[in-house]
């Protein structure tokens, strides 16, 4: 049976949890000197700029129906890496800003959910709010373009490593398509123990 106010403590969590991770993008860019994200509107906490309906919230739900750890997307932030300071250092901060506010926000609800104790609604909201942000910083990490990863691959990578993920940008849906086949098949099982780890560590469960 589906448990409807688990539900909609994951959908809390996601609608903030998500648009505080495209928002650091956005002001993490903009504190680099691209004004980018700002000139479309992105530089602000208002979650209608940010959620998209199916990616940012209708995926994750069906996964968490499905018994799995929820990640998802949200509109990409638009940032030029030509124009913020550092060069490719400058647009690694810029994709790292995403999933470290969704380690962040984890760690912060790890320390109060032991403060709380177990057995408490404010305790079941913390671990829904950790759960969703340990799973966005592990998914979004996944150095796969266009993932937040990908960008501190490319600060870090040879040419030839930079120029093949290049094309896998190029593609667009494409590349989409090739991620989720490569997901599925080889990364899901490893995704799944790699929240579960953190849960423990961060969330104590």
């Amino acid at each position: 049976m589906i448990n409807f106010l688990y539900l909609g403590l994951i959908l809390l969590s996601i609608l903030v949890s998500m648009t505080l991770h495209e928002a650091m993008h956005a002001f993490t860019s903009f504190w680099l000197g691209d004004d980018t994200a700002k000139i479309s509107g992105r530089l602000t906490l208002n979650p209608l700029a940010h959620i998209d309906p199916f990616t940012t919230i209708a995926l994750p739900l069906l996964l968490v129906v499905l018994g799995l750890p929820p990640f998802g997307a949200a509109k990409p932030v638009p940032f030029n890496p030509n124009k913020v300071r550092y060069g490719e250092f400058g647009a690694a901060l810029v994709g790292l800003a995403g999933p470290l506010t969704n380690l962040l926000l984890a760690c912060i609800a790890g320390l109060l959910v032991r403060l709380v104790g177990d057995n408490s609604i404010a305790s079941l909201i913390l671990q829904s709010f950790g759960l969703v942000n340990i799973s966005f910083f592990v998914f979004n990490m996944i150095p796969f373009p266009p993932l937040d990863g990908s960008r501190a691959l490319y600060a870090l990578a040879p040419d030839s490593i930079r120029r093949f993920m290049e094309v896998l940008e190029s593609m667009g849906i494409m590349a989409l398509a090739l991620f989720m086949l490569l997901f599925y098949t080889f990364l899901s099982d490893p995704f799944v123990r790699v929240v579960q780890w953190l849960m423990r560590v961060i969330l104590g469960i």
